[in-house]
């Protein structure tokens, strides 16, 4: 397979303001595959191991798209988080939307020049991203497979101490482990959370009724999203989904920032997944 190629793209996403992201392809003019790659909470589009999972991705033949949430708080450097108060009103709603405008131009051939529209489409999400996978997913009939990592079963990840507090204050201080940023998160999140009733946010319910083919990859010592939330959500899904438990998996599967090579963990949770779109959108 050739060298996958990069190029950039700008949308202007949810909150109004630039969404930036990438495509690898080796080649735009032929039709092929798509998988669309949503990163987690605090994460960014070229953290770790997702610019790898990209190419691996790429290089199996597959248009692999990343882009950043218009809330991940990076900005046009791709590596700083100069962009808090976009961080701090990010909401599921508005992730839903960057990854509904991105779906749409792909389709559309409007996210870069030459692109051909995809002939099946995969989308990708880890942590807080594998929720916003499966909720877009179960709503798309035209997604034919999802594999998350590390992903969350509810929205709603904080106690009501915490809550407490943020509604007092108005927001809440986000520690960013590996740069020391401390980043505002405002009660936008919240709020939408709680006016939830209708359950467009309701994660388990959504992976009830994702009817297509599903891998679950979770980290067995998850330290940030405990693995019994990907039982949950095998549960859910029912013989519909595949779960993979990594053994000795932490939350990124050993992947850090800046990129300091592949782990066991990481090189199984990618060679399951390469694997899984492989067999599904060709």
């Amino acid at each position: 397979m050739a060298t996958p190629v990069r190029t950039p793209f700008e949308l202007t996403g949810a909150d109004g303001a630039p969404l930036r992201g990438d495509v690898r392809a080796a080649g735009t003019g032929m039709s092929r595959p798509a998988v669309i790659i949503c990163h987690g909470f605090k994460g960014f589009k070229d953290w770790g191991f997702f610019p790898h999972l990209a190419d691996r991705l790429a290089r199996a033949g597959l248009t692999a798209v990343s882009f950043n949430f218009s809330g991940s708080g990076v900005g046009p450097d791709g590596e700083t988080f100069s962009e808090p108060d976009r961080f701090g009103h990010a909401t599921f709603g508005n992730d839903l939307k960057d990854l509904a405008l991105i779906v749409e131009r792909l389709r559309q051939r409007a996210l870069v020049p030459d692109l051909a529209p995809p002939t099946a489409l995969g989308v990708f999400g880890h942590s807080r991203g594998g929720g916003v996978a499966v909720l877009h997913a179960a709503a798309d009939r035209g997604v034919r497979a999802v594999v998350t990592w590390s992903a969350v079963g509810a929205p709603l990840r904080w106690g009501p101490e915490t809550i407490a507090q943020w509604r007092r204050d108005g927001k809440i201080e986000i520690t960013n482990q590996r740069t020391g940023d401390v980043l505002p998160l405002y009660t936008d999140v919240l709020d939408e959370i709680e006016r939830d009733a209708d359950g467009r946010l309701d994660i388990a319910a959504a992976a009830g009724r994702l009817l297509i083919p599903w891998l679950i990859v979770h980290g067995e010592v998850d330290e940030t999203v405990s693995v019994r939330e990907a039982q949950m959500l095998h549960r859910r899904a029912a013989d519909r989904a595949e779960l993979l438990v990594v053994g000795h998996g932490s939350h990124t599967f050993g992947a850090k920032h800046p990129w300091a090579g592949m782990t066991p963990e990481l090189e199984h949770a990618m060679d399951a997944t390469v694997a899984w779109f492989a067999r599904t959108l060709f």
